[in-house]
C-alpha cells in the first residue's frame, strides 16, 4: 500500500499534524481575507486609472483560493504530508503579488516602494513556477524524497532568470521601472539572451520528467483503488500545461480565451487534488480539525458578505453617505450579532459533509425508528436495520444474525463487510440474541468512537424485534432440520434401494428364467419357476415405485445436472412431437444454462427442491404461458444455489397468486414458494418489466443445509466490540 493511503498519525504525530493544519489554515485564511480587501479595494475606487489593470488580475483567484483550499484538506485528511503546504504557498506565491499591486496602480507610491514590491513579485514568480514544475512529484506520497529535493531546488536556480526577468521591464504599474537601471537590469538581460532559448524548451522537459516520475510511481506503488484519481490528477496537470502553452503562443491574438482556457484548467487541476483527497484518504478528522475547517468556512462568509455589501453601497444603492455608514454599522452589528450562530452553522455543516447523521446520534436512531414502524412486516426489520447503518452512517456494509439453536443464521445483508468485521452484541433480558456485523470504512482500520456508540445503541434498539425473530428462526431451522434429514434419508434409502435390493432381485430373476429355461417343455417344475419369476417381476417394479416415491427417479440415476438436462428436453419443442396438454398444442423452445456444468455436489434437499421447481415452473409455462422460448438458469456460488426459469408469454395476472381464483396455477406457485421455504430458501414469481409479457420464476436456495445432528453454535459471539 503506497504511503497516500497509509492511516493518518496519532499521539504526538497527531498533534503535530493538527498545528500544521492551524498554521496552513490561518494562511489560507489570511489569503482568502487579502483576496475580500483587492476586491473591495477596487469596487470602492472604480473608474479611477490603474483599476482595470489590476481587475485583470482578479482571474487568479480562481484557481488560487481552490490551491489552498486543496492544500488545507491535504492537512485535515493527511497530518504531516509536505504536498499540502506546497499548495498553500503555491496559493500564496498565486495571489499575494496581486493584492500588493492593486494600491501602486491606483496610488502611484514613491519608487522605493514600488522596487519593494517589485521584488517580492519577483521572488513569488520564482516560487510560484518552482512548485508547478514539481507539483506531479510530490505524488503519490505527498512527500518528496531527498533526491527530488535536490531536483527541485535545481529547478529553482533554472527558472530564477526567468522570473527575475519580468522585474526588469521598462515600465510596470504604468510608471517607469525603478529596477529598469543598473546592475538587476543588466543581469537579467544577460542571463536572458543566453539562457532565454533553452529555458523556453526546458519547459517542456521539466514538465516531461515531473508527470514521467509520478506516472512510474503510480504504476509501481499505487493500490488499484487509488490509480484512478491519481491518473484523474497527472491527465488535470497535463492539460494546466497544454493551456498554458496555448495561452503563452496565442495570448496576445485571442486574449480572453487563452485566458480562462488556463484558467479552468488550473481549476481543474485543483479540483483533481480535492477529489483525489477525498476519495483515497479516511473521513474521519479529528474534532480539532473540524474546527479548523468550520473557522476557515466562516471566514469565506464574512469575506463573501463584506464583498457583496461593499458592492452594493459602491453601486448606488444608498442616497448619501450618512445612509453607507449607517449600513456599515447595520452589517458591522449583524455580524457581531450572529457571528455565534454562523459558527455554529458551520460546524454543523462540516460535520454533515464528513459525518453524514452520525453528527446527530439521536437522528439516526429516530430515523430507525420510523423506518421500523413503517416497515409492513417483522421479516422487513433486519434488512430496514442494515439499510439504516450503510446509508446513514456510510458504511460499506451490515450483516445482521441472529443465534438459534441449529447455529448462527443470517437475516440480513447489505454489502460485503470483509476480514477486519466490528461485532456488536444483542442482548434481550441478559441473553445474545444476535450480533449486528459492520465493516470499516475504507482507509480506516477501525471504526472511530461516535460509530461505536451509534452502533451499539442500534444494536440495544433492535434487540427486541431480533429476539422474537430469534423464535421464528428457531421453528424455521427445526422445520429446515426435519426436512434435511428426510431427504438425507430418502436419499439413503433410494440409494441402498436401487444399487442394492434392486439388482439383488433381478439377478434371482434372472437365475430362476434360466433354470426355467433348462427343465422340459412339460415339466410341471417349470410353470411353477415361470409364476417365481413373474412374482419377481412384480416385487422389482414396486422396489421402483417405491424409489420414485422417495425421490424423482432421473436425480437418482443422473445427478442434478443430468436430471435438468433430461427434464429440459422432455419440455423442448425441439425433441419430440407437439404436448398435448399445452395451451395451444405446441411447446416452446426451451435452452439450460448450468454454472459450472457440471454443478458440484449439494444436498439432497437442494437437489430436490431445485429440480422440483424447475419441473413446475416448466409446466406452468407449458400449460399456462403460451411462450415461444423459456430458459433454465442455474447459478451456484459459496453460498447458494440460484435458479431462474423465464419465460416469453403472456406473464402474469394481477391477482396477487400470479392467477385468477381457483386457478391450479396457484397452487403450483404456491407449492414453490413452500420447497424453497421448507429449507430456508426464497421463490419468487413475477413479470419482467418488459411490456408485462412474460413471467420470471427466482429461487435461491442455501447450498448447505442444517442436519439434525448438527451441534449448536455457542451461546455467545465472539470479537465482541
Amino acid at each position: 500500500m503506497n504511503a497516500w493511503s497509509e492511516n493518518a498519525p496519532s499521539g504526538s504525530h497527531r498533534a503535530e499534524g493538527e498545528r500544521q493544519l492551524a498554521a496552513a489554515a490561518l494562511c489560507a485564511a489570511a489569503t482568502l481575507a487579502l483576496s475580500g480587501l483587492w476586491v473591495c479595494y477596487l469596487l470602492v475606487n472604480l473608474g479611477s486609472p490603474g483599476v482595470r489593470e489590476s481587475a485583470e488580475s482578479l482571474g487568479v483567484l480562481v484557481y488560487g483560493l481552490p490551491a489552498a483550499a486543496a492544500g488545507v484538506l491535504v492537512h485535515a485528511h493527511r497530518p504531516g504530508r509536505p504536498v499540502g503546504w506546497a499548495l498553500v504557498v503555491y496559493s500564496m506565491a498565486v495571489i499575494l503579488p496581486a493584492v500588493l499591486a492593486a494600491p501602486v496602480w491606483l496610488e502611484a507610491p514613491p519608487a522605493p516602494v514600488r522596487t519593494a514590491v517589485l521584488v517580492f513579485e519577483a521572488f513569488a514568480n520564482l516560487v510560484k513556477v518552482t512548485l508547478w514544475y514539481s507539483l506531479p512529484l510530490w505524488f503519490p506520497d505527498g512527500r518528496l524524497t531527498r533526491r527530488w529535493r535536490w531536483y527541485v531546488g535545481a529547478v529553482g536556480v533554472w527558472v530564477a532568470p526567468q522570473a527575475f526577468s519580468y522585474a526588469s521591464e521598462p515600465e510596470r504599474f504604468g510608471l517607469p521601472n525603478p529596477l529598469a537601471d543598473g546592475w538587476w537590469a543588466d543581469g537579467t538581460a544577460l542571463l536572458n539572451d543566453h539562457l532565454g532559448l533553452a529555458q523556453e524548451l526546458t519547459h517542456y522537459a521539466l514538465i516531461a520528467v515531473s508527470s514521467g516520475v509520478m506516472l512510474v510511481r503510480i504504476r509501481r506503488t499505487a493500490p488499484g483503488p487509488s490509480r484512478r484519481p491519481l491518473l484523474l490528477l497527472l491527465g488535470a496537470y497535463l492539460l494546466w500545461a497544454a493551456a498554458q502553452s496555448v495561452a503563452y503562443h496565442f495570448g496576445d491574438r485571442w486574449h480572453w480565451p487563452t485566458y480562462w482556457l488556463m484558467v479552468g484548467a488550473s481549476v481543474v487541476w485543483t479540483g483533481s487534488v480535492g477529489y483525489l483527497v477525498v476519495r483515497t484518504g479516511s473521513w474521519r478528522i479529528s474534532r480539532a480539525a473540524r474546527r479548523i475547517l468550520a473557522g476557515l468556512l466562516v471566514v469565506a462568509l464574512l469575506t463573501a458578505a463584506d464583498v457583496a455589501v461593499v458592492a452594493l453601497l459602491v453601486g448606488g444603492m444608498t442616497p448619501s453617505s450618512s445612509a453607507d455608514a449607517l449600513v456599515l454599522v447595520g452589517l458591522a452589528f449583524l455580524m457581531g450579532a450572529g457571528l455565534r450562530r454562523t459558527v455554529a452553522w458551520a460546524v454543523g455543516l462540516v460535520d454533515r459533509l464528513y459525518y453524514g447523521d452520525r453528527a446527530h446520534p439521536y437522528q439516526v436512531l429516530h430515523t430507525l425508528a420510523e423506518r421500523i414502524s413503517h416497515a409492513g412486516s417483522s421479516q422487513d426489520i433486519p434488512e430496514t436495520l442494515c439499510a439504516t447503518v450503510v446509508e446513514t452512517l456510510r458504511l460499506p456494509a451490515a450483516v445482521l444474525a441472529v443465534h438459534t439453536r441449529a447455529g448462527t443464521r443470517v437475516l440480513a445483508r447489505v454489502g460485503d463487510p470483509g476480514e477486519r468485521q466490528h461485532h456488536f452484541e444483542m442482548l434481550h433480558h441478559g441473553t445474545v440474541v444476535g450480533r449486528l456485523s459492520v465493516g470499516p470504512r475504507a482507509g480506516e482500520p477501525v471504526l472511530d468512537e461516535q460509530d461505536t456508540v451509534i452502533l451499539s445503541s442500534l444494536a440495544s434498539q433492535a434487540a427486541p424485534a431480533v429476539a422474537s425473530l430469534r423464535l421464528q428462526e428457531d421453528l424455521r431451522s427445526s422445520r429446515e432440520q426435519i426436512v434435511t434429514a428426510r431427504e438425507e434419508e430418502r436419499r439413503r434409502l433410494r440409494r441402498d434401494i436401487h444399487d442394492g435390493l434392486g439388482p439383488a432381485l433381478a439377478g434371482l430373476r434372472l437365475r430362476v428364467e434360466n433354470a426355467t429355461a433348462r427343465l422340459p417343455a412339460g415339466d410341471g417344475l417349470r410353470t411353477a419357476l415361470r409364476d417365481v419369476s413373474d412374482d419377481l417381476g412384480m416385487a422389482i417394479k414396486e422396489v421402483r415405485r417405491i424409489t420414485d416415491r422417495l425421490g424423482p427417479a432421473p436425480l437418482g440415476e443422473l445427478g442434478l445436472t443430468g436430471a435438468l438436462s433430461q427434464l429440459v428436453s422432455s419440455f423442448d419443442s425441439s425433441f419430440g412431437p407437439s404436448a398435448g396438454d399445452s395451451v395451444d398444442g405446441v411447446r416452446p423452445a426451451v435452452g439450460a444454462d448450468l454454472d459450472p456444468s457440471p454443478l458440484p455436489p449439494l444436498p439432497a434437499a437442494v437437489e430436490v427442491a431445485a429440480y422440483r421447481i424447475a419441473a413446475e415452473a416448466l409446466t406452468n409455462v407449458l400449460r399456462h404461458a403460451r411462450a415461444t422460448r423459456a430458459e433454465v438458469r442455474v447459478r451456484v456460488d459459496a453460498d447458494a444455489l440460484t435458479l431462474t426459469v423465464e419465460d416469453d408469454g403472456i406473464g402474469l395476472s394481477a391477482d396477487a397468486n400470479g392467477s385468477a381464483p381457483g386457478d391450479p396455477r396457484g397452487v403450483g406457485l404456491r407449492s414453490m414458494a413452500e420447497r424453497a421455504a421448507e429449507i430456508g430458501g426464497r421463490c419468487t414469481v413475477e413479470s419482467p418489466a418488459r411490456r408485462g409479457r412474460g413471467t420470471r420464476v427466482r429461487a435461491v436456495l442455501p447450498r448447505t443445509t442444517v442436519a439434525a445432528g448438527d451441534p449448536p453454535a455457542p451461546a455467545s459471539f465472539p470479537a465482541t466490540a
